[in-house]
């Protein structure tokens, strides 16, 4: 029989074989979001186009080229997020968030979602975890984003991760800048793209995220955006450097970073590796929650790319825990056995373990089989003669150790037990992860 349809080209299926790496990653990234007291947030799929317009800017590739933009029945333009952070700023503000004072230190796992060519760690829909902070203008803050985000490449065991950090200055020092930028780029105007030529009147700066050779050669040579910083920006970008220092965390200076988004001011930084590239970018965007409405507040975060992340565990051959198994997995012969299972079962799960029984009517061959498929830790086998005795054999799938234990109420003391005896390596690993 063939597929009515197949899923749509650029998005990719998330299988329960696979499912536990995703859970392993967003486990880390909550709990390493916590310890820096960052709370999540969840804002919808899709927002009111003008959101993305404003924030990302109307001259970028991604809302020119990349959006996903349709209109609703009722004449409203939507969009589908293409990054988390407009979204979740446009809900600080419409909720009153700031109401509860600053700093709010914000974090988000989302889908988000761009028209581009399918590539390499690239997907059309694709994941992204975030951290946002509103309301601090400190370098302190920039340099704690920052180690937010090594801290979690620390606790995956990620090596040759490479922080390189810049400054684009802010709305004071810009504009000499661009104008620096504009006498420049117009000298080459016939060489570049036909997209950057139109970029040259309107924002110059976003040349510099042509993948063109040819462009790319030319911005090699232009005005770095360093030598036309104010002084308070000199004094902002000098005070988070000397943050890293203090932190011990290393960075190079690369005057080529600008980010692909229109909001960034100031400090701009990226996580780079050598087999994947970048795979986490962010920096400071104070002009932003003004810019939809709000009144000025210094804000900065950073997005990570989930996809391209695990991606890069792979080739680092970092090992995932395996994910969870059955714990105990109970065969019933006959009406009377098989009602005594199942509540064997459902005691087994009230204790936060992971029981299992025949629910597809398999042979005791069939059961048998199927347990050893699952890796059960433990198999029992209950029928006629282990109703009448109210005793059955609990056996160890892996050691293939034997041991009668009752079935009545004193059935968990023994399995529970012999699960722990058996497993104590396993349950420290696990509290030592926890902790």
């Amino acid at each position: 029989m063939e597929l009515i349809t197949k899923r749509v080209y650029g998005a990719e299926d998330i299988l329960p074989a696979d499912i536990h790496k995703w859970q392993f990653l967003e486990d880390i990234m909550r709990k390493q979001a916590q310890c820096y007291g960052f709370r999540e947030i969840r804002t919808p799929v899709f927002e009111h186009t003008e959101l993305f317009n404003r924030s990302v800017g109307d001259t970028t590739d991604i809302v020119q080229k990349e959006m996903y933009t349709f209109t609703t029945k009722g004449g409203d333009s939507l969009s589908l997020k293409p990054e988390g952070t407009a979204g979740a700023a446009r809900a600080m503000l419409e909720h009153g968030l700031y109401n509860d004072g600053y700093p709010i230190k914000a974090y988000y796992l989302t889908a988000c979602y761009r028209y581009e060519k399918k590539n390499y760690g690239r997907q059309r829909e694709f994941h992204q975890f975030g951290m946002e902070i509103y309301g601090a203008a400190s370098a302190y803050a920039d340099a704690e984003v920052m180690c937010a985000a090594h801290s979690i490449f620390d606790r995956l065991g990620v090596q040759y991760v490479s922080l390189e950090i810049n400054s684009i200055g802010c709305p004071k020092c810009r504009p000499q800048y661009t104008e620096a930028r504009k006498d420049y780029f117009g000298q080459h105007e016939e060489e570049l793209c036909d997209t950057c030529r139109s970029r040259l009147g309107r924002n110059p700066m976003r040349i510099l995220d042509c993948k063109s050779p040819v462009c790319s050669k030319i911005a090699a040579n232009a005005p770095k955006v360093l030598d036309f910083l104010c002084e308070d920006c000199h004094q902002h970008f000098e005070e988070v450097k000397s943050c890293l220092t203090a932190a011990h965390i290393r960075y190079k200076v690369n005057p080529a970073i600008v980010r692909g988004l229109d909001y960034y001011t100031r400090t701009v930084f990226e996580f780079v590796t050598p087999e994947i590239g970048t795979i986490c970018g962010g920096g400071r965007y104070d002009g932003l929650i003004e810019e939809l409405g709000g009144q000025p507040t210094p804000s900065l975060g950073f997005g990570m790319g989930m996809e391209r992340l695990l991606l890069l565990l792979e080739k680092q051959k970092i090992e995932i825990p395996a994910p969870p198994v059955c714990d105990l997995f109970v065969i019933g012969l006959g009406e009377n056995a098989k009602q005594k299972a199942f509540s064997i079962i459902e005691g087994v799960r009230n204790a936060s373990l992971i029981a299992e029984g025949d629910i597809v009517g398999r042979t005791l061959k069939a059961q048998m089989k199927y347990a050893n498929k699952i890796h059960a830790r433990y198999c029992i086998v209950i029928g006629d003669s282990e109703i009448e005795t109210n005793e059955a054999v609990l056996k160890n799938m892996e050691t293939k150790e034997e041991k009668k234990v009752p079935l009545d109420d004193g059935f968990f003391n023994a399995f529970f037990t012999a699960y722990v005896e058996s497993n104590q390596s396993q349950l420290l690993e696990q509290l030592n992860f926890m902790k």
